[in-house]
């Protein structure tokens, strides 16, 4: 097990800025998960890590060891790449076995350890097959064997389920998180998938254009987001945005929209806007529109999801997505009342998009 430790780390390609004064401190044993769109510096980040890239700036320990300036080789890291790259030529056996042989291993420490590592994968009877005669989730296993036979001292995992299918994709990923938890190594692992993050990582590091926004649980990311960013990034559905305006009452007011915030709102009045989850909309009583808590529109839009629905409702001028279990009232052209969950509409600074919740603590 090892504690990483990066401080202040930046690495820029001429003028742009890749990864922009990044500062992580991890845990013994800790998943970390790095999320965001394409170009936001993750992988850049996961790369200085590992070696393959060099820093602008800043530094990169593990286990209180400087390793800013060593080589791959000497940081005793293991990385599973997007597209496995596993010897076409050799077998399972041959590809996990490899790096064993590099360091010099004996032929019956090379077999024990092996062997051990293909039974945990349950691959142990593919051993003598070649990459070309594997399934795309068999191959993921072999490359995630060759990386954990060697025992690291940290994982290192770019985006290794993006090539699966999305049945397979969940069973890895909960495979992974197991195979982690039981050899308690500190893993680093790269997704633009927000549920991947949210269902993997103790931690999830949130970035845009190379800034790190939000480094915390994932509990906390999805209930306190930092700023409008994370909100929307987060969450599946994504969050809905609406323009409104925090009255001295503590009420949030605007177009089709009146609802209660949280206390700690109730001293702060102007322009904001208001977020709210899919998830905690519902379709209110009769008689309820224009009271507390409630959004009036029209439904534009049905969705059907099996047991539940997605409906989107233009509210003014913004269309509202909700999500919640099938009712037989919901037609297209209707007017809907929505309500939602106690404590659960977000507010956003109308200029910067930060939380005005979290600027208020």
């Amino acid at each position: 097990m090892s504690v990483i430790a990066i401080e202040n780390l930046n690495k820029s390609f001429g003028a742009f800025n890749a990864v922009d004064n990044l500062n992580l401190t991890t845990k013994d044993g800790e998943f970390v998960v790095l999320v965001g769109p394409s170009g936001c510096g993750k992988t850049t980040t996961m790369r200085m890590i590992a070696g393959l890239e060099g820093s602008t700036s800043g530094s990169i320990s593990i286990d209180g060891e400087d390793v800013t300036n060593q080589s791959p080789s000497e940081r005793d890291v293991a990385m599973v790449f997007q597209n496995y790259a596993l010897y076409p030529h050799l077998t399972v056996y041959e590809n996990m076995a490899f790096c064993l042989r590099v360091r010099k291993w004996s032929k019956d420490q090379i077999d024990a350890q092996v062997r051990k590592t293909a039974k945990a994968l349950d691959i142990d009877a593919l051993l003598e097959r070649k990459p070309s005669a594997l399934s795309g989730g068999q191959r993921q296993r072999v490359a995630l064997g060759r990386a954990i036979v060697r025992e690291p001292r940290v994982f290192l995992m770019d985006e290794p389920l993006s090539n699966l299918d999305a049945k397979l994709r969940i069973e890895m990923r909960a495979e992974i998180v197991k195979l982690c938890r039981r050899l308690k190594i500190t893993t680093f692992y790269v997704t633009h998938d927000q549920l991947e993050a949210l269902t993997m990582g103790h931690r999830i590091v949130v970035m845009r254009v190379g800034v790190a926004q939000q480094i915390d649980t994932p509990q906390n990311i999805y209930d306190t987001p930092i700023n409008r960013f994370v909100a929307g990034f987060i969450g599946s559905p994504p969050m809905n945005f609406l323009d409104a305006v925090i009255e001295r009452s503590g009420l949030l007011t605007g177009p089709g929209f009146a609802g209660g915030v949280k206390s700690a709102l109730s001293s702060r009045s102007g322009a904001i806007l208001a977020g709210v989850r899919p998830e905690h909309l519902s379709p209110a009583s009769e008689g309820v529109a224009g009271r507390e808590g409630t959004i009036r529109g029209r439904i534009e839009l049905i969705e059907p999801l099996g047991s539940q629905m997605m409906i989107q409702v233009a509210v003014g001028p913004s269309l509202v997505s909700a999500q919640f279990e099938r009712g037989p009232d919901v037609e297209v052209g209707r007017d809907i009342t929505l309500v939602h969950r106690p404590n659960t509409v977000h507010a956003f600074d109308a200029k910067s998009e930060r939380s005005v919740l979290a600027d208020a603590q």
